[in-house]
């Protein structure tokens, strides 16, 4: 079918025939389903409603199916769609045989191998390209949410985006770590001048673990003046020469500081005294510069510290994660109802492409013996939401 016949129809448009529905219809996609999984985290919200500081939410959506790429031994998908009177499907096909009015794609956790360049091989692309194809064959389509990462492939995440623009169809992707409470609250204007910023982070240091920083990193920076024009070039560094691109000023101690005074949870020892540190170095195509600090031992949190042009002092903050709850889940969720609901994103899915590119040149950059990798694929212009997207208050 031709582009032109696919949106002649109109099918690239459903959720505006679908807006008087009271509950609209999605299919769940998962890679497993067991409790704290990624799938557990998101469908179920969808399911039973959430919570987002002393707010309930209560469920507007419908899910109609859920396929399960793997079944974990202690799974729960199968007792929730006896629960909530879903069906399970033993294909994607079939889970998109009737029509829904969004789709939500969890390809995280379950047992898929990694590669040499340590990127884990979650089938997203995958998945993704399967609903494509079921778009094409029904003549219609949906907004579609796809957890974290578009691929650890940026070829594959590249296609995976260029399909949404084809068909016509929202698109939404990306982790909780840019909507998740900020201690303290930290935002700022459209059009701010920052001269550095430092994320600092744990010690997951495979390609999921860095995404979260570079995500984290990115819904801050992304409000400079100018808006977003791309990443020139990415490289992986560690060990000692980590320490060593400090004191060529490539990234800035000060900073440092300024976001370890936000850690609520501080292992115990010195920065220096961290194992295997990581690094990792952006260049803006703008000429901007930015770094994710990884230090395994001693930081356990995502923390940030940004320095404005012209402020004395940096401002930092911690993206709180309730351990308790996984209560930073529910404003993702928040969002995905909101996009099925309107067929509009809360914030531009060019965010998560160009941090799923940055990672993937990372990864590439590590591999290669930590070379720097220029990076003219990730010339990717946008503009931040005018209003930051993220839950207020401390958290629970």
């Amino acid at each position: 079918m031709r582009r032109r016949d696919f949106l002649v129809t109109g099918a690239a448009l459903p959720w505006a025939r679908a807006a008087a529905a009271a509950a609209p219809r999605v299919a769940a996609l998962v890679s497993t389903y067991h409790v704290r999984s990624h799938a557990d985290n998101i469908v179920t919200r969808l399911l039973e409603g959430y919570w987002i500081g002393e707010r309930y939410y209560p469920p507007t959506l419908k899910v109609s199916s859920l396929f399960m790429d793997q079944v974990h031994p202690a799974d729960i998908g199968v007792r929730l769609s006896q629960a909530y009177g879903f069906e399970v499907t033993s294909s994607i096909a079939e889970a998109l045989a009737q029509p829904v009015d969004g789709v939500v794609l969890v390809a995280e956790h379950g047992n898929y191998p990694t590669n040499e360049k340590n990127q884990h091989l979650y089938p997203r692309f995958e998945f993704f390209e399967q609903v494509v194809a079921q778009f094409r064959k029904h003549r219609r389509s949906a907004p579609v949410f796809v957890d974290k990462h578009l691929s650890y492939d940026w070829k594959k995440a590249r296609q995976m985006y260029d399909w949404s623009r084809e068909l016509r169809f929202p698109l939404m992707a990306g982790s909780s770590l840019p909507v998740t409470f900020r201690r303290p609250d930290l935002d700022y204007p459209l059009g701010v001048e920052f001269d550095d910023a430092l994320m600092v982070g744990g010690g997951w240091t495979g390609d999921g673990g860095i995404f979260h920083d570079l995500e984290t990193l990115q819904v801050f920076v992304e409000r400079r003046k100018g808006g977003e024009t791309g990443i020139r070039a990415v490289e992986h560094l560690q060990g000692p020469a980590v320490w060593q691109a400090a004191e060529q000023g490539r990234w800035s101690k000060a900073l440092l500081r300024a976001a370890l005074a936000r850690a609520e949870k501080p292992g115990p020892g010195r920065p220096e005294d961290v194992r295997q540190p990581v690094l990792c170095l952006l260049e803006y195509r703008d000429g901007f510069r930015a770094a994710v600090l990884k230090l395994g031992g001693l930081v356990n949190e995502y923390l940030i510290a940004l320095k404005v042009k012209g402020k004395p002092e940096p401002d930092a903050t911690l993206c709180y994660i309730p351990i308790e709850n996984s209560n930073n889940f529910s404003m993702l969720a928040h969002g995905i109802t909101e996009m099925i609901a309107t067929g509009r994103t809360p914030y531009p899915v060019e965010r998560t492409l160009l941090t799923t590119g940055a990672l993937s040149f990372l990864m590439e950059s590590a591999w290669r013996g930590h070379r720097r990798l220029e990076t003219p694929e990730l010339k990717i212009a946008y503009r931040a939401p005018a209003k930051s997207y993220y839950a207020a208050g401390p958290g629970s």
